[in-house]
């Protein structure tokens, strides 16, 4: 399969599961990766999928996301705080 055939179908996949859950993966930084792991082992109300979500809706609001799902996202998050970190 060529790449553009890649990228058409993979755009295909996204735009049909808008509200589906996707797998991630990517590398770390060993720093981030050891700060992220302690946040989640102080907070228990917190795991990585929660952390990870929350940031990238952050991240996305910060540069002018207009996605009503991602905004509550980010709001929920603010208004409901971890413990001390």
């Amino acid at each position: 399969m060529s790449q553009i055939e890649q990228e058409n179908n993979n755009k295909i996949k996204f735009e049909n599961s808008s509200s589906a859950k996707v797998s991630l993966e990517t590398e770390l930084s060993e720093n981030i990766y050891e700060t992220m792991k302690d946040f989640v082992l102080h907070n228990p109300t917190w795991d990585q999928y929660k952390l990870i979500n929350s940031a990238l809706a952050s991240f996305l609001v910060l540069h002018g996301c207009d996605d009503n799902y991602v905004k509550e996202l980010n709001r929920n998050q603010i208004f409901t705080p971890s413990k001390s970190f």
